[in-house]
């Protein structure tokens, strides 16, 4: 039968059409592949209703049968987090857990719950314990590490700074289970600082003759709340009254506290001023026998002796922060937070925190750390040039440690900074002469690319300001950061 002008018949003859088709096509007979296609033409609308559609019904109480662990991936980085902390050892931290078996007491929330919270939200850059308890409400990750177990702001802040004994324990151990595993070693560290910012302003510090006024003023603030609470008790609620009570009280402690920082300081200028006159009147008699026509030179080392210091200052936010020079290059209060790498895994194996700016002389008490804290010490220590103290290289070769430190530029440019000067002990002269040897510059490399990397990921991670006071405490908010490192590192070294 005939399909129309132009058809094909049915059968074998399908084929012989179907050939043909492909050579008009292919001799350009036919312009385009879907001009014989008709135009699709959407449909009218009939009627005037209006359209049906699926709306969101968000008041509708509903049951699901779903459980916690089935919302989370497999492969979810908070999985890790738990995993690592069931690793560690946290027997110390149920030990002081007061609420115990066959004793009257609310249960206590699992310090590994706690332990992780705060581990994934290191990693997450959270170090606000309110946003946490609201993510512990609202995220489905928190949520999973919590398993139903309520969490608040106060819980979770007093226990970030509450163990600081059992964080460095940790971080050792975790350390040391890297090592067991063969994918870190203690014999080379390297070592690094970096100023962060204090939770105090520059305007809190304050001279000792000021921080005088300020304990008048706080102590009769004292006097004065208790004399209005006594005189009206209902002036004010238990609760109100208390609240004014702690506030006037925290403020007097504060001002004790930055008195006794600023009588401290006083007392070390003295000594620092006696002792820069010792310096100068020895320096004045070498100059006077040296050239005794000349007594400018005396009279000027005389003068610089006599400048009276100035009056020192403290906080009476942070007692215990120092004003230092920052990365860049302003002046803030801050705390010098040290981290000890690993150059082969780039591992953190130790941590200190101290208000001292410079990082001069902190090496030898690192290497003491951590032959303490691991039974061994590093053979080879790796820093940069702020570290460079003669008496640390010394201390550190008597222990059989190779100091990588880079040689200062001498006063004189003539002389070769990696030759050994007149008066040199042999450790020192040895130091200088590796320095200039090729194999200690590629050492030395190791360095950046280590714990300068440990440095950046802490910070990238929210370690620019702290938000506790106090050196103890500044120093548990940096083990946090060292151990979640080390965890990550775990991660890469192991799992993989």
């Amino acid at each position: 039968m005939s399909e129309g002008a132009g058809g094909c018949f049915s059968g074998q003859n399908q084929i012989s059409c179907v050939l043909a088709e492909d050579v008009r096509v292919a001799s350009n007979e036919v312009t385009g592949l879907f001009e014989v296609l008709p135009d699709h033409v959407s449909p009218e609308r009939l009627g005037g209703g209006l359209p049906r559609l699926r709306c969101a019904e968000r008041g509708q109480a509903e049951w699901r049968a779903v459980s916690l662990d089935e919302l989370v991936p497999e492969d979810h980085r908070v999985r890790l987090v738990w995993r690592f902390v069931e690793g560690l050892d946290v027997t110390p931290l149920q030990a002081a857990i007061k609420s115990v078996d066959g004793h009257a007491g609310h249960p206590a929330a699992d310090p590994r719950i706690l332990l992780a919270l705060w581990l994934y939200a290191t990693v997450k850059g959270i170090g606000s314990a309110r946003e946490l308890a609201r993510l512990c409400e609202d995220h489905i990750a928190y949520r999973w590490l919590c398993g139903g177990v309520g969490m608040n702001a106060k819980t979770l802040a007093d226990f970030r700074v509450a163990h600081g004994v059992v964080l460095e324990r940790l971080l050792v151990d975790s350390f040391t289970s890297l090592v067991r595993a063969g994918v870190a070693s203690l014999h080379r560290i390297a070592q690094d600082g970096v100023r962060v910012r204090a939770a105090a302003g520059a305007a809190s510090f304050r001279r000792h003759s000021t921080l005088e006024a300020c304990r008048r003023e706080a102590e009769q603030a004292i006097r004065d709340l208790r004399a209005r609470l006594e005189a009206d008790p209902g002036s004010a609620s238990r609760q109100q009254a208390a609240a004014r009570q702690r506030a006037v009280e925290e403020r007097e402690r504060r001002v004790r506290a930055a008195l006794a920082v600023t009588e401290d300081l006083h007392a070390r200028q003295q000594d620092q001023a006696r002792l820069a006159a010792e310096r100068a009147v020895q320096e004045a008699e070498r100059a006077t026998q040296k050239a005794r026509q000349d007594g400018a030179k005396a009279a000027k080392g005389r003068t610089s002796a006599d400048q009276k210091p100035r009056e020192p200052r403290a906080s009476t936010t942070d007692a215990e922060a120092r004003v230092m020079k920052m990365a860049d290059g302003g002046f803030r209060p801050a705390y010098n937070v040290q981290f000890a790498a690993d150059t082969e895994s780039g591992a953190i194996a130790g941590v200190s925190v101290d208000s001292i700016g410079s990082d001069m002389g902190k090496m030898a008490p690192m290497s003491d750390a951590l032959a303490k804290q691991y039974d061994e010490r590093p053979g080879q220590h790796l820093a940069d040039g702020g570290f460079a103290k003669l008496d640390d290289i010394e201390t550190l070769a008597r222990h059989g440690v190779e100091a990588f430190v880079p040689a200062p530029k001498p006063r004189d440019p003539d002389r070769d900074r990696h030759a050994p000067c007149h008066g040199d002990t042999p450790a020192i002269a040895a130091w200088r002469q590796r320095m200039g040897r090729d194999d200690a510059k590629e050492i030395y490399k190791e360095r950046a690319a280590t714990v300068e990397c440990a440095n950046a990921q802490a910070r990238n991670r929210g370690m620019t300001k702290f938000v506790v006071r106090g050196l103890e405490k500044a120093k548990v908010v940096a083990l946090w950061f060292a151990l979640v490192h080390n965890m990550m590192c775990g991660w890469r070294l192991i799992e993989a």
